[in-house]
Formats: structure tokens, sequence, C-alpha cells
């Protein structure tokens, strides 16, 4: 098996879309070349999903990069979200097409419940029904919210894109959306650098020969989530990328599972931003 074909990993959304388990994530890149950049640097690596958002401002760099990768378009999954301080996702996501420089994205999340977790669904469901998107779902959604979304979509989210990792391990959260089919991927897996430097995760980084950030982004991948790790920087990139040809024995998963600080949570979120 190639580098490429194992960073290519897919796993099936609930209606039938597969997405690759490795993703990268574009938040907090400055629209221009160094969005561009890591683009390039993450397709280059064998990357075959790019995460980005209208509220991140960088889709424009994300569409350059794709355009230039000699890549078919249906190669790459593309993931964009909703940002909820506008009023009509639907009319949203054709500008997030201009963007892009495509006719359709893969996945279009609602990047957060504010102003509540249903009103924004209709205009979900229009972007789908015009085949502007093959798949729709939520980010930052309590089990709570995503109950209250359950109760009225006549299209069903396939996914919940959360703050997830050993130290927020939302295991409530975790094992709600699964059983409704709802799929999780994990964001800030890597606590934007914070948890690279724990003992725990180091120890068991050492034993296993890899690096703490291939530790804590493998333990997602075995928890059964999506990963969508952001760097700027190629060698953070290549090596945020090979997490998907080793595994974490039951001890590490327990060690690590008891770093959680969230109580098992079923909240998306300690506290809201929006």
């Amino acid at each position: 098996m190639t580098n490429d074909k194992k960073r290519d990993q897919t796993r099936a959304l609930s209606d039938g879309t597969a997405m690759p388990l490795l993703g990268l994530g574009v938040w907090q890149m400055q629209d221009g070349e160094e969005c561009e950049q890591a683009v390039r640097f993450a397709l280059e690596a064998g990357y075959r999903h790019i995460d980005t958002a209208q509220a991140y401002g960088n889709e424009a760099s994300v569409g350059r990069a794709l355009h230039h990768s000699g890549l078919a378009r249906e190669q790459v999954f593309i993931t964009t979200k909703f940002f909820p301080g506008r009023e009509d996702p639907a009319a949203e996501l054709e500008h997030s097409l201009r963007r892009l420089g495509v006719d359709q994205v893969d996945l279009y999340i609602v990047h957060w419940p504010q102003g509540g977790p249903t009103w924004a669904w209709a205009g979900m469901q229009r972007a789908l029904e015009r085949g502007h998107t093959r798949a729709i779902g939520v980010s930052n959604f309590s089990l709570a919210e995503l109950d209250e979304l359950l109760a009225v979509a006549e299209h069903r989210p396939v996914m919940n894109q959360v703050q997830f990792s050993p130290f927020e391990y939302r295991r409530g959260l975790l094992e709600g959306c699964g059983e409704r089919g709802v799929a999780v991927t994990a964001y800030s897996s890597l606590g934007t650098g914070r948890h690279l430097d724990d003992g725990t995760v180091a120890s068991i980084a050492q034993r296993a020969g890899r690096t703490p950030a291939q530790v804590l982004l493998r333990w997602c991948l075995q928890r059964q989530t999506f990963i969508i790790p952001k760097s700027t920087h190629r060698e953070r990139i290549e090596e945020n990328a090979a997490v998907l040809d080793f595994e974490l024995s039951g001890e590490d998963l327990a060690a690590l599972d008891a770093l959680d600080t969230t109580g098992g949570t079923d909240q998306a979120r300690p506290d809201a931003w929006w």
C-alpha cells in the first residue's frame, strides 16, 4: 500500500458519502500565500480532504490551491461551513462555490448553533436539494441541540464537528452521535499545541516510536472520529498524516482516556463564543 493510499482511507457517512479519515483544517490561516501553500503541501503529502469555512475568509485560497494542484475535482473532498450570522445558508453556499471555484462541495456544515439549532436547517436542505453539496451536517452542537434538529429534519445531518481530544473526551456526545447515525469530526485535537507537552502523551509517544501529535491524532481515529489537524508547516503536515498505519494499545488508550477534563460530557463546548 502506498503512502497516498494509506492517507486516502475513507469511511462512509450515514448517507453513503465516502469521507477521508484525514483532512487539513485551515482555521486561522491567512488568506493568500500562507493558506495556498499549506493546502498545496497537504495535497502533495496525500491528504484528500480540505476543511474550510465562510468565517475563515480563506475559501478563495483553498480554491486556488485546488485548481493548481492538478488533481481532479472528485479526488478531493471539500468541507465548508455556513456562517450563522448570515440569513440564508443556501445563498451563502453559492457564494462559497464561486470562491472555491467548484460546482459542489462534499460536506456543508452549520458552523455553530447561533440563534438556535433548527432555524438554518431549511436553507441547508435547500442547498442539498439543489445539488450544491453532497451532504449536510453541523458543528459545535450538543446532544440536546442535535436532538432538537433531528426532530424537525427531513434530511438528517451526517456530521457533528466538535472539539475533541483525550483532554476533551466528550464520551457522551460521541456515543450519542453514534447512536443517532451522526459521525464526529475532531477539531483542535492537539489543543493548538498545548497537549503536545503532556507527560502521559510524551511517554506513550516514546514507547510507540511516534510523536506526541501522532499519538493524539491516532487516539481520535481509534475513538472513531475523523481528524482535520491544522498546520502551515510542510514537515508537520507530513507528520500529522502518518497516523493511519499504526495502532495504540488498549493500555495506551486507557491512559489517554484518563486525561479527560470534561467528565465525559454530551456538551460540545464548555461555553459558547457566539
